[in-house]
C-alpha cells in the first residue's frame, strides 16, 4: 500500500512538471516570436491582437479555429497512443490520407440515410487507417523492422496511391474527387448558423468523445494496461504471459485507425471531397507536435490541438491586418516544440534553482 502511494505521488509530480513545462514552452515560444516580429520591423502587440481577432473576433473565426483543431486532435491521439505502447508512429500522415480517401469514396458511392451513412463512412475510414497502421506493426512484431522507417516510407506510398486512385475511379474537374452526398456530410445547418457560416462541423464533438475514450481505454481497462506494459518493458510483459507481438500490431492498428478518422474529418467535414495531393497536408506531422506539447495525455492533446489550430486559422488575419507573414505561425509552433523538447533542461537548470522547484524534487 505504501509503495502504491509513492508511485502515485511520483506520477502526480511528473504530470505537474509536464504541465508547467508545457506552459513555459508556450510562453517562451510567444516571447521569441514577438522578438522576431519586432526585429522584422513590426509591432508584436499588433500581431498578438490580430491573432486574438482571428480566433475570437467573430463566431465564424472561432468556428474555423475549432474546425482546424479537429483533425489535429485525432493526429495527436494517434501519435500518443502508439508512443504510450513504446512505438513511434510517424505514419499518421499516410494513415490520415487513406482514411480521407475511403471516407470520401463511401460518402460518394453509397446511398444511405444520414443516420447510417455518416457512421458507416467514418467506420470505413477507421478500418482503412487500421489496415495501413497494422502493416508496420506486423513488420515490427515479427521481423523487428524499425517502425519509424516503415511509417515514413508508407506516407509517400499513401500520398501517391490515393492520388492515382482518385484519377482512376473518383476523378472530377479541378484535380479532385467527386463531392460526397449530403447524407454523408458532417455539416449541419444549426452549426453553420451558430458560427456565422464557418466550416465548423460535428466532428469536433466526436474528437472530444475519442479523447475520453482513449483515456478510459489506456487508464481504466486491462487491455490498455497490457498495451502499456508491452511498451514499457516487453520482456517483463512476456514473463507475465502477455502477447507482445499481438499488442504491437494492435497498438499500431488502433493508432492508424485514429489517424484515419482524422482524415474522415477532412473528407466529410471540411472539404466534402479529396483533392489530389501534390504534397503532404501537414496534419499528420503537426500531430507529433500536438502530442509532445500535450504530454501524451488526451486532455493535453485536446488543448494543444486547439492552440495550434487556432494559431493556424488566425494566421491569415494577422497577415492581412498587420502585414506580418503567415509563415511566422509555423515558426512560433516550432519554437514552442523546441522548448518542450528542452523540458529536461528547463527543469534541471531553471526550475530547481528556485524555491518553487522543490515541489518537483
Amino acid at each position: 500500500m505504501k509503495f502504491g502511494k509513492i508511485i502515485a505521488g511520483l506520477t502526480v509530480k511528473w504530470q505537474s512538471m509536464q504541465i508547467l513545462i508545457s506552459i513555459l514552452a508556450i510562453l517562451f515560444g510567444f516571447i521569441c516570436s514577438g522578438l522576431i516580429i519586432w526585429l522584422s520591423g513590426h509591432s508584436p502587440l499588433e500581431g498578438i491582437l490580430a491573432l486574438w481577432v482571428g480566433i475570437f473576433g467573430s463566431p465564424q473565426a472561432f468556428g474555423e479555429a475549432l474546425r482546424m483543431a479537429t483533425p489535429l486532435i485525432f493526429a495527436g491521439l494517434s501519435v500518443s497512443f502508439a508512443y504510450k505502447t513504446g512505438l513511434f508512429n510517424i505514419g499518421v500522415e499516410g494513415q490520415l490520407l487513406v482514411g480521407w480517401l475511403v471516407s470520401v469514396w463511401i460518402g460518394y458511392a453509397v446511398q444511405l440515410p444520414s443516420i447510417f451513412h455518416i457512421p458507416f463512412a467514418i467506420f470505413t475510414a477507421w478500418l482503412a487507417g487500421m489496415a495501413w497502421g497494422a502493416v508496420p506493426g506486423f513488420l515490427k512484431a515479427f521481423y523487428g523492422v524499425n517502425e519509424v522507417i516503415v511509417t515514413i516510407m508508407m506516407n509517400y506510398i499513401a500520398l501517391y496511391v490515393t492520388g492515382d486512385f482518385i484519377r482512376r475511379f473518383l476523378f472530377a474537374d479541378g484535380e479532385k474527387s467527386h463531392a460526397i452526398r449530403p447524407s454523408a456530410s458532417l455539416h449541419f445547418s444549426w452549426l453553420t448558423e451558430w458560427t456565422n457560416g464557418s466550416r465548423f462541423h460535428i466532428g469536433f464533438f466526436l474528437a472530444i468523445f475519442c479523447c475520453v475514450l482513449v483515456w478510459f481505454l489506456m487508464q481504466k481497462t486491462t487491455f490498455g494496461y497490457t498495451l502499456r506494459a508491452s511498451g514499457y518493458n516487453r520482456y517483463a510483459a512476456l514473463y507475465a504471459g502477455m502477447s507482445v507481438k499481438r499488442n504491437i500490431i494492435l497498438s499500431m492498428a488502433i493508432a492508424g485507425g485514429l489517424a484515419g478518422v482524422g482524415g474522415a474529418m477532412e473528407g466529410l467535414g471540411t472539404f466534402g471531397f479529396m483533392p489530389i495531393q501534390s504534397a503532404f497536408s501537414g496534419i499528420g506531422f503537426n500531430g507529433i507536435a500536438v502530442a509532445l506539447l500535450g504530454g501524451g495525455e488526451p486532455i493535453g492533446i485536446f488543448l494543444s490541438a486547439c492552440l495550434f489550430g487556432s494559431l493556424q486559422s488566425a494566421a491569415p488575419t494577422m497577415n492581412f491586418q498587420t502585414g506580418i507573414p503567415s509563415e511566422l505561425i509555423t515558426v512560433m509552433i516550432a519554437l514552442i516544440i523546441f522548448f518542450v523538447a528542452a523540458g529536461p533542461m528547463i527543469y534541471t537548470k531553471i526550475l530547481k534553482k528556485y524555491k518553487g522547484g522543490r515541489f518537483f524534487r
